[in-house]
């Protein structure tokens, strides 16, 4: 999923930042907590996988730990070999770490290893005397972030900006980026209100101390646009991502990345509004773009495909779209490999396509290989091994094959149950999935108890 892409990626730069800071033990340990996301998101078959272990090699062999770099250099090769072939370009970078480690020698104290980094990574933020004491704080509370830890991570971020307005004033730069740091962190859990004024003042120093054409007002711009359309506040939101979208123009011209993203924001707000006439020539603009800057053979350009193909499928113009879902399948098996959850979801977006065409045949095929491929890279007690189940089902039902599709609405609700519990809204759901389809099969007498069990859930539910 984008999401996990964007977090692990966020993680490494939370990586390469600490170890520039000189906390190397805190980076060492959020590069193991990486390694391990980085694996249950792809797989340990996977060129991303592979990556992130030369990424925590590099690491350990800049700190001198070459014994601890080499086992992950070789595995990191191994997997690269398999995966992309030794003519790869990664293969031959990977190949050359392993090199130069075996014209270094020595190794360092032992590291810890991940487990419940959150409380031992106490120990490693800064004395509060510390010049840097903030900054630590801040690392600290952003690991937090990223592990679900919110409760511990707002008092860190409080914390951190309490002392930036202690050392350097309210109107520093530095003091607006500990404002975006607790937006963010009230933005991760819903607390829009909390993060919106926050955000503005953030913004306000910005434009004050930086100017308006500066990129950190204009990522305070998108910031609150982003907040605003969260919240359905619309209205608010468009002039905020237009102003970024021209600024970022005029700064960086429209050949670059940065200005891309600003055509999709606001092409996807606009979508949010069912705007859709406004979305169209945004998202076509963002496409092209992406082609001609970032080139084809990229995530970027497959985002942009399923971003357009999506608006097209609102708009019920479903021949266009499905060329574009046909192209981005096509690419992202080309580019990241079959065994990939982002292959997994341009074959749902394709065969849910097909399923609203009522061109159930082709929804089929496609939606029987998305199970197969989210079993073997996900497991079957993720969430979306579930939906596949569920997807497949549903399209069972739809063509009226009711004995193909009881096996998997069974299988869906115990997998529900098993991962989510019985008092769990999608367990319900579940219930009455299965019990909907005995009622068109007549056979009421298992029906009933099922839809029985789904009222007694939400009785006990709605008492607590």
């Amino acid at each position: 999923m984008v999401e996990n892409q964007e977090m692990l990626a966020e993680l490494n730069q939370l990586v390469a930042r600490l170890y520039q800071q000189g906390e190397c033990k805190v980076a060492l340990q959020i590069a193991h907590y990486a390694v391990l996301k980085t694996k249950e998101t792809y797989g340990n078959n996977h060129a991303e996988y592979a990556k992130s272990l030369n990424n925590l090699a590099l690491l350990y062999d800049s700190l001198g730990e070459h014994d601890k770099a080499e086992p992950l250099y070789l595995e990191a090769l191994q997997i690269t070999k398999n995966a992309q072939g030794e003519n790869h370009a990664d293969f031959a970078s990977f190949l050359n770490n392993l090199s130069q480690i075996y014209y270094s020698f020595g190794a360092n104290e032992e590291v810890d290893q991940p487990g419940e980094m959150s409380s031992e990574l106490q120990n490693d933020v800064q004395d509060e005397d510390d010049p840097d004491y903030a900054e630590s704080v801040e690392n600290m509370a952003e690991l937090c972030s990223f592990l679900a830890e919110y409760q511990k991570a707002e008092p860190l971020c409080t914390q951190a900006l309490s002392k930036r307005k202690e050392e350097l004033g309210e109107d520093h730069p530095d003091y607006a980026e500990s404002l975006s740091n607790i937006v963010l962190l009230y933005a991760s859990i819903g607390a829009y209100e909390k993060a919106v004024p926050l955000c503005i003042q953030a913004l306000q120093i910005r434009k004050e101390m930086l100017g308006t054409d500066h990129p950190e007002y204009i990522k305070s711009l998108t910031s609150l646009a982003g907040l605003y359309a969260s919240m359905g506040n619309y209205d608010k939101a468009e002039p905020l991502y237009r102003e970024a979208m021209e600024t970022t123009w005029k700064v960086t011209g429209e050949n670059n990345p940065e200005y891309i993203k600003t055509l999709s924001n606001l092409a996807g707000l606009y979508y949010s509004m069912k705007s859709y006439g406004k979305a169209e020539p945004l998202y076509l603009e963002a496409v092209e773009l992406t082609r001609r800057v970032i080139g084809e053979n990229n995530l970027e350009y497959i985002q942009s495909l399923n971003d357009l193909a999506g608006l097209y499928y609102s708009m019920q113009e479903y021949e266009k779209a499905e060329l574009l879902y046909l192209e981005a399948v096509e690419l992202t098996r080309r580019v990241i490999g079959e065994n990939n959850p982002e292959y997994i979801q341009s074959l749902s977006n394709l065969a849910g396509l097909y399923y609203s065409m009522e061109a159930l045949e082709k929804a089929e095929p496609l939606y029987l290989e998305a199970l197969q491929v989210t079993k073997k890279v996900l497991g079957v007690d993720h969430p979306d091994y579930t939906r596949s189940l569920n997807d497949l089902a549903g399209l069972y039902y739809s063509m009226q094959e009711y004995e193909k599709a009881e096996p998997f609405y069974l299988e869906a609700l115990q997998a529900t149950k098993k991962v989510l519990g019985e008092e769990h809204p999608d367990y319900v759901t579940s219930l009455n999935r299965l019990a909907g389809l005995y009622y068109a099969m007549e056979a009421y007498e298992k029906a009933e108890p099922l839809y029985l069990e789904a009222l007694r859930i939400q009785e006990r539910t709605q008492e607590k």
